[in-house]
């Protein structure tokens, strides 16, 4: 079959240079995919944006959490820094001071200012003399007899606990009595 027409088609009607008939539906088709290529980018584009907006959510609470854990004991530090001072005034005056009364006193003061200061950011000393013995917050080292303290209960303090904010942060050491002297049979 010869023909003059430049457009030869072949069977479906399938134009002979291979490019495709263009009817009604193929434009829909054509549209639709436009439409979707334009969402597909759209929503690459959000991807890209919330993945960018995540890592810098990361960054930024990284640093805000160094932040706070390298200030974090700022307030504490401002409340010690009289006790240091009034250690070194101690200290001078203890050059200069001949009465041990005098002196005393001083260390005494500061003792109860640096207790206050370290209290205000919530450390409490545990002092357990003559409690029962609680061994969560106590550490005995030794047992004694003792006439007038009960049997389970703590003689004496040899170095006292600290908590911080209800969390024990050191033990109280602690002698606990075994009840009254027994004596020993005479035979």
């Amino acid at each position: 079959m010869t023909s003059s027409d430049p457009q030869e088609t072949l069977p479906n009607n399938v134009p002979a240079d291979g490019a495709q008939a263009s009817t009604p539906n193929d434009a829909n088709m054509n549209t639709a995919l436009e439409a979707a290529k334009k969402e597909a980018a759209a929503n690459y584009d959000r991807y890209v944006r919330t993945v960018a907006d995540l890592d810098n959510y990361r960054r930024r609470a990284q640093r805000e959490k160094d932040e706070t854990r390298q200030y974090a004991v700022s307030s504490a530090l401002e409340d010690l820094i009289p006790v240091i001072d009034n250690l070194g005034l101690s200290l001078s005056a203890a050059r200069q001071q001949t009465d041990p009364k005098v002196l005393l006193d001083g260390v005494a003061m500061i003792a109860e200012q640096l207790k206050n200061a370290l209290a205000k950011h919530g450390l409490k000393e545990i002092n357990p003399a003559g409690q029962k013995f609680d061994p969560n917050f106590h550490e005995s080292i030794a047992h004694q007899p003792s006439g007038t303290v009960p049997e389970g209960h703590v003689v004496q303090v040899v170095r006292a606990g600290y908590s911080l904010n209800n969390r024990l942060l050191r033990p109280a050491s602690v002698i606990v009595s075994s009840g009254a002297a027994k004596e020993e049979a005479k035979t």
